[in-house]
């Protein structure tokens, strides 16, 4: 039996949280990618815009994370249209 003020139980203890630590950037640029492809959607068919390049312009994380993104549009090279994305659920910004 381990005794209580042991570094082996302090490392068991910690472990769990190193890994969801390190696991935290990856699964934000997961959360990204899945929302690119959403945004993309969002300026199609709301924008009336053929997407092409897709910008991150700001992401905030937390409890009610958002990703704002800037859709480039095929149209013109001018174009664009600002798409924000809660979760999964994207709107049209402008």
């Amino acid at each position: 039996m381990p005794i209580p003020n042991s570094p082996r139980l302090r490392l068991t203890a910690l472990l769990p949280s190193l890994v969801l630590f390190a696991a935290g950037p990856a699964m934000a640029a997961a959360n990204v990618s899945a929302a690119q492809s959403e945004a993309k959607e969002i300026a199609k068919s709301m924008g009336n815009c053929t997407p092409a390049k897709v910008e991150v312009l700001r992401y905030t994380v937390g409890r009610e994370g958002a990703t704002t993104f800037k859709v480039g549009c095929t149209e013109d090279k001018d174009a664009f249209v600002v798409v924000q994305c809660r979760s999964r659920i994207c709107t049209l910004l402008r």
